[in-house]
């Protein structure tokens, strides 16, 4: 028996007579299709890498790291005795001056917000913006001001010795 074009070839496919024709077509629809999701998972699978990458990037920034304090004097030895750390927040309203005072301990602090000046006995003086870090004078007598018109954020760190004052006001 001859075959034409026009002949129809059936075969039974899950109990469902489709046209062998048919069959091919579909089978290349499928591929096209699995290959399609494929690689649109590949690029959701690569998509979201990259985005928890970002979201969970660390950044570490050193705000300071010296062995001396603001005005280049070497900081003293740590104290004998238990080691006590006193965190502060110390909020300074605009035109505000604290009262001469010093620490007998090492200390540093980093301001939040504001502006901050810090002049020693001997007028040597450091202008603070926020952001920035200072690592403060130990054993001098010195004042802060705010001579910005924002109050003044500062969270200082101390670094003393149990039972010992950390400021000594003059």
């Amino acid at each position: 028996m001859q075959r034409t074009r026009n002949d129809v070839y059936w075969r039974t496919r899950k109990s469902v007579r489709t046209p062998l024709i048919c069959i091919g077509v579909y089978k290349k629809k499928e591929y096209r299709m699995k290959k399609l999701i494929s690689g649109i998972c590949f690029a959701l699978l690569l998509s979201t890498n990259v985005l928890a990458e970002d979201v969970i990037a660390i950044q570490v920034d050193v705000l300071a790291k010296t062995s001396l304090s603001w005005d280049g004097s070497r900081l003293p030895d740590y104290s004998k005795g238990t080691p006590e750390i006193t965190i502060l927040r110390i909020k300074i309203p605009p035109g505000a001056q604290l009262p001469p005072h010093k620490h007998p301990v090492i200390n540093a602090g980093v301001l939040l917000s504001g502006e901050l000046t810090v002049v020693t006995e001997d007028n040597r003086t450091l202008h603070l913006k926020a952001g920035e870090s200072i690592v403060e004078v130990v054993n001098k007598w010195h004042h802060g001001k705010n001579e910005g018109t924002k109050t003044a954020e500062i969270i200082v760190f101390y670094a003393g010795v149990l039972d010992t004052p950390i400021t000594i006001e003059k």
